[in-house]
């Protein structure tokens, strides 16, 4: 049972190593949004939810408010392939 629960805990954790460093690999992320303004002064600051990889506008109702994510610069977050709020 204790090897069994082990290879499971470390399967889980590879899976979210693996999709963890592929989430942002050329995005840098910041706790606010003054941070993610001063890295890109000309870009579109957006919150992502880095749980599902969806980023959403200033003024957006998730906009800073989901359980897991960061402030990063719009064109960083869309060469990394994520995607804006579905309508």
């Amino acid at each position: 049972m204790a090897r069994r629960t082990g290879s499971t805990l470390i399967s889980v954790f590879g899976f979210l190593l693996a999709v963890g460093s592929a989430l942002g690999a050329g995005m840098m992320m910041f706790k606010t949004e003054q941070q993610a303004q001063q890295h890109c002064p000309s870009d579109t600051v957006v919150w992502l939810n880095t749980t599902n990889a969806t980023y959403h506008f200033k003024g957006e109702h998730w906009y800073g408010h989901t359980n897991r994510g960061a402030y990063v610069c719009k064109d960083e977050a869309d060469k990394d392939g994520m995607t804006g709020p579905k309508r």
